[in-house]
C-alpha cells in the first residue's frame, strides 16, 4: 500500500490573511493559475489543450454521478490554511452550499473529490504537496491523472485520509478503467485521454 506525505509548518492568523491578500492581488497572465503552495504565491501557465480535454472528459462523466445540489468546478479556490495552501484544482466536486459563503475560495474540507492533472511545471506539487494538504483537510477522494509519471502515464485514486497521508485505492496505467467508489459509483475509461 502506498502513501503520500510531506511536513511543512502551517500558516496561521495574520500570516495566512497576508498570504491570501497577496494571492488576491496577484494578476497572472490570462488563463494562468495563481495558487499558494507551501506558503508561496505561485503562477502556473495555462494548461495545454490535452490537459483541458482530460478535465472535460472527467467532468462530463462526473456530472451524471453527483447529486443535483453538488457542483463540479474548474476555477474554484480550495484553501488549507494549516498547510499554507490555497489551490485551484483542475476539478473540485463540492456541494453548492459551500459556495454560499463570501470570498474567493472554500475550505478544502468542503470538497468530496479533488482532481489534479499534472503538467510538467506542477507535477511535483500535484504528487506531494497538494495531496498532503487535501488529506489533512479531510477531502475523501483525490484523483491524480499523471501523464508525466516517471514509469509512464498513470491515473491514481487516493482515499482514506489520515493526517496528511492518503492510501492508494486504485492505480492504473492511462488507457485502463478506474472505479470511483460511493458516492460516485462510476467507472472512468481513461482510454480516450489524450497523451500530454
Amino acid at each position: 500500500m502506498s502513501a503520500l506525505t510531506v511536513d511543512h509548518g502551517p500558516a496561521g492568523g495574520q500570516e495566512w490573511d497576508d498570504l491570501v491578500q497577496v494571492w488576491e492581488q496577484t494578476d497572472g497572465p490570462e488563463g494562468s493559475r495563481v495558487e499558494i503552495i507551501e506558503g508561496i504565491v505561485t503562477v502556473s501557465p495555462a494548461p495545454a489543450n490535452s490537459h483541458n480535454s482530460i478535465a472535460w472528459k472527467i467532468q462530463r462523466r462526473l456530472t451524471a454521478a453527483i447529486p443535483e445540489d453538488w457542483g463540479i468546478y474548474q476555477t474554484l479556490g480550495v484553501a488549507v490554511p494549516s498547510r499554507s495552501g490555497l489551490f485551484i484544482p483542475d476539478l473540485a466536486v463540492v456541494p453548492e452550499a459551500a459556495l454560499n459563503e463570501p470570498g474567493n475560495y472554500v475550505p478544502a474540507a468542503a470538497a468530496e473529490l479533488i482532481v489534479e492533472i499534472t503538467s510538467p511545471s506542477n507535477a511535483g506539487h500535484d504528487r506531494i504537496s497538494k495531496p498532503a494538504a487535501y488529506a489533512q483537510a479531510g477531502v475523501p477522494l483525490y484523483l491524480l491523472v499523471d501523464g508525466h509519471a516517471p514509469a509512464g502515464p498513470t491515473v491514481t485514486l487516493y482515499g482514506e485520509p489520515t493526517g496528511d497521508v492518503y492510501r492508494v485505492h486504485t492505480a492504473v496505467k492511462t488507457g485502463e478503467e478506474i472505479r470511483l467508489p460511493a458516492p460516485f459509483e462510476l467507472t472512468l475509461d481513461t482510454g480516450d485521454f489524450p497523451a500530454e
